[in-house]
């Protein structure tokens, strides 16, 4: 589901590329409009659910000690802390990286194009590269590949504004989430129990949100002082996950975790 959300935003963000003018918004606004009404238009061809089979929702005592017992399995703290880093680390480029490039003369429709192919390489890894990574090098290489990327990329955007230079290292958004996501995915299943599955999975979502929230506010004052060099935090917050990775991401099936 995330890599077919992630093909519609490739479209969409080209289309939008091409029509928007340097001070002319309302492709957006109609293109938005026009979206939300055919989605909750195409909601009447979801299937009906089946109230009486879903199970019963669980106490909040019994929802607070499932969050506890996760939190007490090492390896799974060290995940939610390996993609909070690497996912907070996208908060610059997702705050500023347009402003940098308006700034520095590149157009819209360059633009779009360069947010899309880092949108269609994260399809790519979803789909077909992902899973071939995950097999030749295990969950513990691919998210140690997701970090090193990250730094690759943070390191670079820093420092230039170059298209062919930006073109290039797009792409490893493909690595730096796609691919860190699936690692993420591979170790909860060998750690944690499929009975508190979706609690680990809010946990691992709230954690990484939370820490997006926190470094785009923190990526406002940086950018404001220092420009395209406040990129350069965000390749030390994936190379502070790097060892990380490589320490607590497991290949193997570890003892399940709580029921």
């Amino acid at each position: 589901m995330r890599g077919s959300g992630s093909a519609a935003f490739v479209v969409g963000t080209i289309v939008v590329g091409q029509l928007i003018g340097p001070a002319d918004l309302m492709p957006v606004i109609w293109m938005n409009a026009s979206l939300l009404i055919a989605a909750a238009s195409a909601t009447v061809f979801m299937p009906a659910v089946n109230a009486q089979a879903a199970p019963p929702a669980p106490a909040a005592s019994l929802a607070f000690g499932e969050v506890g017992a996760l939190l007490a399995i090492p390896r799974f703290r060290i995940l939610i802390l390996v993609s909070a880093l690497v996912y907070g680390s996208h908060s610059m480029h997702d705050a500023f990286a347009v402003i940098r490039w308006s700034d520095a003369g590149i157009g819209t429709s360059v633009i779009s194009v360069l947010w899309s192919e880092a949108v269609a390489a994260e399809v790519l890894v979803f789909f077909f590269v992902g899973p071939a990574l995950i097999e030749r090098f295990g969950v513990r290489g691919a998210a140690i590949l997701a970090a090193a990327a990250g730094i690759i990329r943070w390191l670079i955007e820093g420092v230039t504004t170059s298209i062919v230079l930006l073109s290039m290292i797009q792409p490893l958004h493909g690595l730096t989430f796609a691919l860190l996501h699936l690692a993420c995915m591979g170790m909860m299943r060998a750690v944690i129990c499929p009975t508190v599955a979706a609690t680990a999975q809010a946990i691992y979502a709230f954690g990484s949100g939370l820490v997006t929230a926190a470094l785009i506010s923190l990526s406002g004052i940086l950018y404001a002082r220092y420009a395209g060099a406040a990129f350069l935090p965000m390749a030390a917050l994936c190379a502070l996950a790097l060892p990380l990775a490589g320490y607590g991401f497991a290949d193997q099936r570890a003892r399940c975790g709580p029921v």
